[in-house]
C-alpha cells in the first residue's frame, strides 16, 4: 500500500488509529522509554533521539557508554527533559520501561564496538519479551539470528547499507518492487517489523507492506535517522509495532515538507525536533 504524505485526508484517516493520552491518565501511563546510545565519537545522536522522545512520552531514561563518561556526566546538565541513568541500574530500567531503543550513536569498532555487540546480545537473550527498537550501531553489530530469540516483535530501522550488512542482501541496485518483496520476506522470516529508510520508506511486518512517499532532500542530513528512531520508540509504547513505524515515517516526512515551505532545504535537526509536535497536533487533534 502506498501512503502519500501530501494526501491530507488519507493521512488523517491513517492516524485515526493513533492512540492519544487519556484525559484521566496519570504519570507514566503514557509511556516510559529507555534510550541506550552514544559513544566517544558520536555524542549527539542518542541525545537527539532522547529529545524527540521527551515531547511524546511521560518519561525518558538515557544511558551511554563508559568510554563516553565525561560527556555522559555533562549530559546531566544539558538534558533536562529526562533522566540520565548509571550502568549499574541499566537492568532495572530495562525491566521497568515500556520500550528500549538501542543503537543511536553506538560504535562498531574497538572496545566500544565490543560493548555494543555484547549489550545487544544480552538485551535479546535476557529480555526476550520487551519491546525493542534497534537502530544504527545496534544493527551494525548484531547477528540476524538473535532476532529469532525475541518473543515480542522488535522494530528495526536500517538504511539500505545497514540492511545489507545485517541480512546479507543487497538492495541498492534493486527495483522498488523487488525491494518491497525482499523487505516483506525478511520481516516474515525474522519475525520483526522493518522500517527501511530510503527516499521512499518501506515498512513491513511480513504480512502487510507499506511504502511512504514524501519528504525532501533536507532529510539527508545526519541525525534524521536518530529522530526517526526516537519517534518509533515512543509510538511503540502505545501503538502496534507496524503502526508505530508507519506513523513515525509519515510524521517525519510531513514535518520535513512543512519546514521546506519556511526554510527550503536548509533546516536542521533542532528545527525538525521543535516542529514535530506542531505537525502531530494538526494531524490528530
Amino acid at each position: 500500500m502506498m501512503i502519500k504524505t501530501a494526501d491530507e485526508s488519507s493521512v488523517k484517516k491513517l492516524f485515526s488509529n493513533f492512540i492519544l493520552p487519556q484525559t484521566d491518565s496519570h504519570k507514566g501511563q503514557n509511556g516510559k522509554i529507555l534510550i541506550i546510545g552514544g559513544s566517544s565519537l558520536f555524542h549527539a545522536a542518542s541525545l537527539w533521539a532522547a529529545e524527540v522522545a521527551s515531547h511524546f512520552t511521560d518519561m525518558v531514561h538515557y544511558s551511554s557508554t563508559l568510554e563516553n563518561e565525561k560527556i555522559f556526566h555533562a549530559l546531566k546538565k544539558i538534558f533536562r527533559n529526562g533522566i540520565v541513568i548509571p550502568h549499574k541500574q541499566l537492568d532495572h530500567y530495562i525491566s521497568e520501561d515500556d520500550v528500549i531503543l538501542a543503537g543511536p550513536g553506538m560504535m562498531r569498532d574497538g572496545e566500544e564496538g565490543r560493548y555494543t555487540y555484547q549489550l545487544v546480545k544480552k538485551l535479546m537473550e535476557k529480555f526476550p519479551t520487551k519491546r525493542f527498537v534497534f537502530d544504527a550501531g545496534a544493527l551494525q553489530m548484531m547477528e540476524k539470528n538473535w532476532l529469532l530469540k525475541l518473543k515480542t516483535p522488535a522494530i528495526i530501522t536500517p538504511h539500505q547499507k545497514e540492511f545489507e550488512g545485517l541480512f546479507g542482501i543487497r538492495l541498492i541496485d534493486k527495483s522498488q518492487e523487488e525491494k518491497e518483496k525482499i523487505i516483506k520476506e525478511t520481516a516474515k522470516k525474522y519475525k520483526v517489523v522493518i522500517l527501511l529508510k530510503a527516499i521512499v520508506d518501506i515498512v513491513s511486518d511480513g504480512k502487510s507492506t507499506y511504502t511512504i512517499k514524501g519528504g525532501n532532500a533536507g532529510l539527508t542530513k545526519g541525525g534524521t535517522g536518530d529522530v526517526l528512531g526516537g519517534l518509533v520508540a515512543v509510538f511503540y509504547s502505545k501503538n502496534s509495532p507496524i503502526n508505530s513505524a508507519i506513523f513515525s515515517s509519515v510524521l517525519l516526512k510531513i514535518t520535513a515538507d512543512s519546514l521546506f515551505e519556511d526554510k527550503g532545504y536548509w533546516y536542521n535537526i533542532s528545527d525538525i525536533i521543535n516542529r514535530l509536535p506542531e505537525i502531530l497536533k494538526k494531524i490528530v487533534l
